[in-house]
């Protein structure tokens, strides 16, 4: 079996695996990191959303080993010790989540969304940008105002 390498929320991790192994099932299974949700495994959805070397990707078709070398930001490693990311904190101030499922896709394409984007984002620019998130919960009303009001809260924290 290959090995594969990579940085996985700034901690180095090295697993021999099957080839065919999609990002998601090595950083659940493998790794233990449930956060990052199975939710089609045909990038309809986006709960399986993560960031890999900066980059807002979807784990459910992505091959661990073309991670090779990567840095991996998953939803546990976005937050800072026991303080919230200013993301996290908006969608929990304005309640952008029901269920929970889809929220972790949410929140990391949001912050991929506003690290590509600047943090002045309108609301149709969200919707559109959010258009391979699925949340089979909410009406989006208020996942689109917590990422605004996530983005202005990322703009006061340059580090984020």
């Amino acid at each position: 079996m290959p090995l594969v390498t990579m940085t996985v929320n700034d901690r180095p991790v090295a697993r021999e695996i099957e080839a065919n192994t999609l990002l998601v099932l090595f950083l659940r299974e493998t790794l233990r990191l449930t956060g990052t949700h199975v939710g089609c495994d045909t990038t309809q959805c986006g709960a399986c959303v993560v960031h890999v070397n900066g980059r807002a990707v979807k784990s459910c078709t992505t091959l661990a080993l073309s991670c090779e070398d990567a840095d991996v930001v998953t939803i546990e490693g976005l937050s800072t010790g026991e303080a919230l990311h200013p993301m996290q904190a908006a969608f929990r101030q304005h309640h952008g989540l029901q269920c929970g499922y889809c929220t972790p896709g949410m929140i990391m394409s949001a912050v991929g969304m506003v690290r590509r984007l600047g943090t002045d984002l309108d609301r149709d620019t969200i919707r559109d940008e959010l258009e391979g998130n699925i949340c089979r919960c909410t009406g989006y009303q208020n996942i689109v105002e917590a990422i605004r009001a996530g983005a202005q809260a990322m703009a006061d924290r340059p580090d984020a």
